[in-house]
């Protein structure tokens, strides 16, 4: 299979690159490797990828859709997984045409590609944040999603809903797949994870927002990575109530951890104790994120299983190595 990876430089786009990369597969990634947090860190991804002889990397942003166009008719790809996005809740309140452009722009020019060079089966990056202002828990894909309280998810938003009258109007077989709170090694310096376990070691103190009365569903990047390479298999059909050859699936762990515990278990495994700064809930938040992951399961036989303890130490050890701690 030939793959087209956009944000192959990126967290979760570099973790599924290099799988599938080590399956055999051909993959094509490409990447605008912004700075919107160091770009060192995605250039040592990179540079783990191009090991690969079977990765090929271009650099362009997927704003630019006549240089997307001029890749997909020379490529050829057979399916696309769709990652490239402006990240982060909190940034989008300060920088909000950042967000327009990555993830509303940029997911209209994948879909468009598709519709002119017409692959298998196109995966595109939805979130948990689309949930927004629901209060039922776990969240499920059947609940209404109209109450997003960020401009990073309303744009997760409007992407399902372009990908929906994409593959209606056109036929392309697309899943929306929504992330929770993915971490892991070679995470992203601007999630908790990281930022906390940086503090922490370099003796500063942590925020912990509205006293820590929050809580999360944690999911290990292994798990999400296994998750979207077996769905890629799962090419969706036409034969719903819809007719329409679309989805939206969860990705999760489906076990909600509370603040505090997650900075505990850090501190476990680091050894230490936080100093921590308690603050009260940011514009933007939420207080809580759980995922019903049953048609997930049922789909592809799979449920997230890494525990937040095991996560954190494979994390803290990369970090340990990477930063030379």
């Amino acid at each position: 299979m030939k793959y087209l990876v956009t944000g192959a430089a990126g967290f979760i786009g570099f973790h599924v690159s290099k799988k599938l990369c080590e399956q055999g597969h051909q993959v094509v990634g490409i990447d605008n490797l912004n700075d919107y947090y160091d770009v060192s860190l995605k250039e040592a991804r990179l540079a783990n990828l191009q090991k690969h002889t079977n990765f090929e990397f271009f650099k362009q942003d997927i704003t630019d859709l006549e240089q997307l166009l001029e890749l997909f008719k020379k490529e050829n790809f057979d399916r696309v997984i769709h990652l490239a996005a402006q990240a982060g809740v909190r940034y989008s309140i300060d920088n909000p045409n950042a967000y327009i452009q990555s993830n509303l722009v940029g997911h209209f020019n994948i879909l468009e590609s598709c519709r002119q060079f017409p692959v298998e089966h196109l995966l595109y990056a939805s979130s948990s944040s689309v949930y927004g202002l629901n209060t039922k828990v776990p969240f499920s894909t059947d609940d209404k999603t109209d109450s997003q309280v960020s401009l990073y998810g309303a744009t997760k938003k409007s992407n399902e809903l372009m990908s929906h009258s994409y593959s209606k109007l056109y036929g392309i077989p697309s899943t929306g797949l929504r992330f929770f709170t993915v971490y892991g090694p070679w995470g992203r310096p601007d999630m908790a994870p990281f930022k906390f376990t940086k503090k922490i070691l370099d003796g500063d103190s942590i925020d912990i927002y509205n006293n820590g009365d929050l809580s999360r569903d944690f999911t290990y990047i292994d798990d999400i990575v296994t998750g979207i390479i077996k769905i890629a298999d799962k090419t969706p059909s036409s034969n719903n109530s819809e007719s329409v050859p679309n989805r939206i699936l969860n990705i999760g762990n489906g076990s909600p951890v509370n603040l505090l515990e997650f900075v505990e278990t850090i501190e476990r495994k680091l050894k230490l104790v936080a100093d921590k700064n308690m603050l009260p809930m940011q514009d933007g938040d939420v207080f809580q994120t759980w995922a019903d992951t049953k048609e997930l399961e049922e789909l592809i036989n799979f449920k997230p299983q890494v525990n937040l303890a095991d996560g954190i130490s494979a994390f803290v050890d990369w970090y340990r190595k990477f930063y030379n701690i």
